[in-house]
């Protein structure tokens, strides 16, 4: 991980930015790494394509939009928020976030923490992303199972028959129009909602 992003909305400090002893890029650009600045969307969303990593450098309550901002993007990478004063004390009210990102990033760290913190947040993200993916299989999953249920129960009224015996009349059906079971399941109950209706 060598290329980072950072992005940065404008801290609401008195002092200016330069007046901010340390900032993201000068402690990791001391560390060796390649560091583009942003503070615009589209320029976020072009840079972060070529970016292993986003480092945002704003409070707590900025942090939904731009993870959103970064999700439209083609390029998905970890993010890491940048805790330092100027971040932090404008976070105070904001200490329960909805959003989910991979680690911090703090002035006082050297070089080997910065490179392990990045490891480690790369990791993360790659946890994340897996579980988000099989949480969407698993909502999937329990979807058709709710379409496949109710066909049998369609199924059991209309032909006075078990369940099992609605199981397999459903099976038996998806394998003979060559179809997934959940598309039968789901064509029934729409043609029994219709002829009800």
């Amino acid at each position: 991980m060598r290329s980072l992003l950072v992005i940065r909305v404008q801290p609401t400090l008195s002092a200016p930015i330069d007046a901010i002893p340390l900032t993201p890029e000068k402690l990791l650009g001391a560390n060796g790494y390649q560091v583009r600045v942003t503070d615009s969307e589209t320029e976020a969303l072009k840079l972060a394509g070529g970016a292993d990593a986003s480092i945002l450098h704003l409070s707590l309550a900025d942090m939904e939009y731009w993870v959103q901002c970064l999700g439209k993007g083609k390029s998905d990478t970890p993010l890491l928020w940048w805790c330092a004063p100027d971040t932090a004390s404008s976070s105070a009210e904001s200490c329960e976030v909805e959003t989910s990102f991979d680690g911090i990033l703090t002035p006082s760290m050297n070089g080997p923490e910065i490179h392990w913190t990045l490891h480690f947040a790369a990791r993360r993200y790659m946890e994340r992303k897996q579980w988000e993916q099989e949480r969407k299989q698993l909502q999937s999953r329990l979807e058709d199972r709710k379409w496949i249920d109710m066909a049998k129960a369609i199924l059991c009224d209309l032909k006075q028959i078990s369940e099992s015996e609605a199981y397999d009349l459903l099976r038996k059906k998806a394998m003979d129009e060559r179809k997934r079971m959940v598309d039968v399941a789901t064509a029934i109950v729409k043609a029994h909602q219709l002829l009800q209706s």
